[in-house]
């Protein structure tokens, strides 16, 4: 290993480390990037991050750190995108297990930087979470952000925060952002995207399919998650900026209160206790009203029409694009029914893939 990525809130964030390892250290080298198995409820039905226990066939780096290799599964009825992710990216994919807080994520980290010497460690964001206070009420899930954060600032060594695509998890308005980001290092091209390229057209992530459709020349505003969130698409967004770390942590209350924590109960006390909910409880409910929508085979005729009503809706709005995770939820979809929703609307109607968004043109189409 020559360089070590943390991804910041998983997810996501672990897809776009790969395309920021090859656009800044080039496609030769090899990483292990560090993250959460922590999906939305459409890929896992459990509330909350996985743990080491919840795989078979993970293979261990360190006393504390454990790689999820192609071959590794989610104990049913869990389930995890990083087994798959695996299997698409050069890279050596290590689980965060956050059992243990801020304390067991700072020695994977130190066991990480011990055992293999890194040349670079950097902690990675997509959107911008990391730099936020932690409190603020347009935040959806500071929890896992924060929480590696203060790992990051508890561990022996160096690490480097990046934040890439200003703005586009939709959770922080950009200007807040942008007035919190350090120098420029790397705006994404076409080309920075071909890592990644086939992994979007499967992966969930909103904001990583966001940043990589902006690298390939889409503007707009495109509307993200259950809750409808309008995200600009703009020239800012395919760019990869560096924070401060030290003044990340002045910055975040909740990552400050987290520093000392040594279980995953403890830190998400802290959460209720410092934003006045937490991430996971809100998966909890929502876990708990999706348990009885059953997943069926989608009635694509059916689609049709409220695919037109949530269009024109969605363009008086300003909307120009929105993701297919969206698409599923606004059209009252189950979530296994997004594969093949996306897949019939490429089919019908392929002129209006902006992979990975779908867009939404001004006027209706006859």
């Amino acid at each position: 290993m020559t360089r070590l990525i943390v991804a910041a809130g998983g997810g996501g964030d672990a897809v776009a480390a790969a395309m920021v390892h090859a656009a800044l250290y080039g496609a030769e080298e090899r990483a292990v990037i560090l993250t959460y198995a922590w999906d939305r409820l459409l890929i896992d039905p459990l509330p909350g991050p996985r743990g080491t226990a919840d795989f078979t066939g993970l293979e261990q780096l360190t006393p504390s750190v454990w790689a999820v290799p192609p071959t590794a599964r989610p104990v049913d009825p869990a389930g995890s995108t990083l087994p798959r992710l695996a299997s698409e990216v050069p890279h050596t994919l290590a689980l965060i297990d956050p059992d243990h807080g801020a304390e067991g994520i700072a020695r994977q980290l130190d066991e990480l930087a011990a055992d293999s010497a890194p040349t670079s460690i950097d902690l990675l964001d997509v959107g911008g979470d990391v730099i936020a206070r932690g409190d603020e009420p347009t935040l959806r899930s500071p929890l896992a952000d924060a929480l590696t954060l203060a790992a990051c600032c508890r561990a022996e060594m160096s690490v480097r925060l990046l934040v890439a695509g200003p703005g586009l998890d939709g959770e922080l308005p950009v200007e807040e952002v942008r007035a919190r980001l350090g120098p420029l290092v790397h705006t994404f091209t076409v080309k920075d995207t071909e890592p990644i390229s086939s992994t979007l057209e499967w992966h969930p992530s909103e904001a990583t399919g966001m940043l990589a459709a902006t690298a390939r020349g889409v503007r707009g505003l495109c509307e993200v998650r259950d809750a409808g969130l309008l995200v600009p698409l703009t020239d800012e967004s395919p760019t990869v900026h560096e924070g401060d770390l030290g003044e990340a942590l002045e910055r975040n209350v909740l990552a400050r209160a987290l520093l000392r924590t040594s279980t995953l109960d403890e830190a998400e006390a802290l959460s209720r206790e410092v934003c006045g909910y937490s991430e996971i409880d809100y998966e909890r409910d929502k876990a708990t009203r999706l348990k009885d929508r059953p997943g069926t085979a989608l009635a694509c005729e059916a689609v049709l029409p409220r695919l037109d009503e949530f269009e024109e809706q969605a363009r008086s709005r300003g909307v120009t694009h929105t993701t297919f995770r969206h698409l599923t939820e606004a059209l009252r979809l189950h979530g296994s029914q997004r594969g093949d929703l996306r897949r019939f609307l490429i089919g019908i109607r392929p002129h209006r893939y902006t992979a990975p968004l779908w867009h939404i043109p001004h006027r209706a189409e006859p």
